[in-house]
């Protein structure tokens, strides 16, 4: 019998303080991710869970 694998990590959608624009980035972002828009970052990575600078709106799962 096989167990299941849960994940810690997730995507999240961040809304962009500066432009609004809402935007999907995964937690554990091992990189710099920006706004698509207006170029802000929205993701710091932290060596695990990344810093997220936006607004999160949702979790997906």
């Amino acid at each position: 019998m096989k167990k299941e694998r849960k994940t810690r990590s997730k995507f999240l959608v961040v809304k962009c303080s500066d432009c609004e624009n809402e935007q999907v980035v995964f937690d554990h972002a091992s990189t710099l991710v920006k706004c698509n828009v207006c170029g802000r970052t929205l993701v710091e990575p932290r060596g695990g869970k990344a810093e997220t600078t936006g607004r999160v709106i949702k979790v997906l799962e």
